[in-house]
C-alpha cells in the first residue's frame, strides 16, 4: 500500500480504496484473514483510528466482517460487490459521459459501437 499525505483525499478513504484494490486483486481472497489495524498502522505509519475507519468502510458495505477474538475476514460476496460497484462507477464516469458526447457530434450508435471496437483493436 502507498499512501499520498499531500493528496486532498483523506487517509482514510485511500486505506478503504487500497484494501478495496487488494481484495478485487485476489491479494486477499474470500474468506482470507486481513491485516489487523494494529499491523496496518504500524507498518505505514498511520494512526490506529486512521485505518479502523478506513477498515470500517468496508466492514460496513460487507466486504470485511469482525470476529471477534480472531481478526477481519474477506467474505465471501466481497469480490462481486467490488466488481458491481465499479461497473457502476464506469458507466457513471465514462459510458454516461462519452454516450453524451456522442449525442452532441450526432454519431450513431453503430459509429459507437465501431469506435469501441476500434479503440480495443489498438490496444491490443
Amino acid at each position: 500500500m502507498n499512501f499520498n499525505f499531500d493528496s486532498p483525499e483523506p487517509i482514510y478513504l485511500q486505506v478503504a480504496e487500497q484494501m478495496e484494490d487488494a481484495i478485487f486483486m485476489d491479494i486477499y481472497r474470500a474468506g482470507e484473514q486481513v491485516p489487523s489495524t494494529t499491523e496496518m498502522s504500524k507498518e505505514f505509519h498511520i494512526n490506529p483510528a486512521t485505518v479502523l475507519k478506513g477498515i470500517n468502510r468496508l466492514v460496513s458495505a460487507g466486504m470485511i466482517e469482525k470476529r471477534r477474538g480472531v481478526g477481519m475476514f474477506v467474505t465471501t460476496e466481497a469480490a462481486d460487490m467490488i466488481r458491481e460497484k465499479r461497473r457502476a462507477e464506469f458507466f457513471d464516469r465514462y459510458v454516461s459521459q462519452f454516450t453524451n458526447e456522442a449525442r452532441k457530434l450526432n454519431l450513431s450508435e453503430e459509429d459507437v459501437v465501431a469506435l469501441i471496437k476500434r479503440g480495443y483493436e489498438h490496444d491490443s
